[in-house]
Formats: structure tokens, sequence, C-alpha cells
């Protein structure tokens, strides 16, 4: 059995939205397709989602090809940014660098990291409890990051996360083996755009 840590792709930025209800972009849809083309879906027996829009989004592209029901655990949900709301890219880079940077405090108001890390693998662990076969567990790619610096046995760092919206990486539940690399979901369902991992 595997979990697959699947983040959402590519989404329609509006400022006047709360980022939770942002939606995927034509091109984070088009995106689906590599996702549902990735041969370990076949073998999915759950998929779990973030309660936020563009992951439940993703999760359904999952769903439609297996047929399995979307659970969703808003406890999967990116770490909260409320407090600072929208930022221009630049800006919210630098933000969410100081967030890995400094785990156990609170950036700009930002959710600490190690609050949302823990929330997160605890997400994950009650998504795969009982599962007969390998589970989908589709979020976001701070939570995701977070979860596999958790599963490394890491320190919480930003040189693990990942390459780019709409990517994966996997691990065995029972062991915390074979933990990533993140794959980037390219043509074929497959393209390594980049990879981080052990």
């Amino acid at each position: 059995m595997r979990v697959h840590v699947v983040t959402h792709p590519e989404v329609r930025v509006d400022p006047a939205v709360p980022v939770p209800e942002w939606g995927l972009s034509d091109a984070g849809r088009a995106r689906l397709a590599h996702l549902v083309a990735l041969p370990w879906v076949p073998d999915l027996t759950r998929i779990v989602s973030s309660a936020e829009r563009k992951a439940r989004e993703t999760a359904a592209a999952l769903a439609e090809v297996t047929g399995l029901p979307v659970g969703v655990d808003p406890e999967l949900g990116e770490n909260d940014r409320s407090a600072t709301g929208f930022l221009p890219p630049a800006e919210f880079e630098a933000t969410a660098d100081a967030f890995f940077a400094r785990p156990a405090e609170s950036v700009r108001g930002w959710e600490r990291a190690v609050d949302a890390q823990a929330r997160v693998v605890a997400a994950a662990a009650r998504a795969a409890a009982g599962a007969a076969g390998d589970v989908a567990v589709v979020c976001h790619g701070g939570v995701g990051t977070l979860l596999l610096c958790a599963v490394l046995g890491v320190p919480v760092d930003r040189r693990w996360d990942q390459p780019g919206q709409g990517s994966v990486w996997s691990y065995d539940p029972a062991t915390g083996r074979g933990a990533g690399p993140w794959t980037r979901l390219g043509p074929g369902g497959t393209e390594p755009v980049a990879t981080v991992g052990p």
C-alpha cells in the first residue's frame, strides 16, 4: 500500500476571491490529464481531499476515472494565510520563504509551519487508516512539503518544496519508506520537470 500525495495544478488567481475558493485554470485542468494517466491510479482504493476548491477539483478528476467517492478533510488545507490575504507573487514568495525558514514562528500572522505540519501529518494518517489499497491525498504544495519533511524525518526546509503546482510524491504509510521525490505532472503523466528528494 502507498499513499500518493498530489498537489493541485495551476489555479485561476483572483485577488477579489478568497484563496480557498480559487479554482483551477485552463492550464491546470489540462494538467489533470497527466494525473489520471499515472500507473497507480487504477490501484486507488480511497481519495481524500482538502476542502479547498482547487484540491476538490483535482480530486474529482481522480474520482471520475476510478469511480471512487472523494472524502474531504479540511485539515489537509493549505497553511492558513488569511492574516495577509492575497499577496503579489514576489511578496508571497518572500513570506513563504520565511514561513519555512522559521517554522516555530507565525510569520505575518500566518499559521506556524509546525502547526500546519502536525495537522497534515494527522490528516494523512487518517486517510490511510484501514485502507484496502493505495490512497490519494490531494492537498497543496506547502502542506505537502511539510508532510514530506515529517515522513523523511528532516527539519522543515523549503528545499523539499514541490517543483511546481501539480506535483506528486508517494510513500509507504507503515514504514515511511520510499518517500519522494516530487515529480511534476507532465506529458505522459510522468514528466520529471524537476524532482526533489533524498
